[in-house]
């Protein structure tokens, strides 16, 4: 088994103090009604981990009923990084990765409220370029001008 590299989880810390909706959930705490939200969050953090290794991403989805998908690497298309002030404010971010994996077919695999999420972007990257030279691959992007 390859060695795992990273491990992260979309945070619930940092969606509270990364964003206005966590700030106003914050609030609510103050009335009691806020701490239903946070625990709503909590668990569906809890429910995707993501694993980085020198060949893959690893996604392990459920709590009861689990499943595990992957995307290679060198299929890697694009890494976009999102983040308003206040994520940065935060230091975090939201990571879309594009692949042409099947696992990102329908649109881009989204990780929110990620820590650290420049680092992180930046490493899948290195990691991204260092697949495709193993491997020898090239990304290929072939438009067509016909409408």
């Amino acid at each position: 088994m390859p060695e795992i590299l990273d491990r992260f989880r979309s945070s619930t810390w940092g969606w509270l103090r990364g964003t206005l909706l966590g700030w106003l959930t914050l609030l609510l705490c103050l009335v009691g009604v806020g701490l239903i939200i946070i625990a709503a969050i909590w668990v569906h953090n809890l429910m995707v981990t993501y694993e980085v290794t020198e060949d893959r991403l690893i996604l392990r989805k459920g709590i009861f009923v689990k499943s595990i998908d992957e995307i290679e690497l060198y299929r890697v298309k694009d890494i976009r990084l999102d983040f308003t002030l206040v994520n940065q404010w935060a230091g975090m971010g939201t990571i879309s990765v594009d692949s042409s994996d099947e696992t990102t077919r329908e649109g881009a695999l989204v990780m929110p409220y990620i820590e650290r999420a420049v680092e992180r972007r930046e490493e899948l990257r290195r990691l991204v370029d260092a697949a495709r030279q193993k491997r020898r691959v090239r990304e290929l992007d072939v438009a067509s001008d016909f409408a």
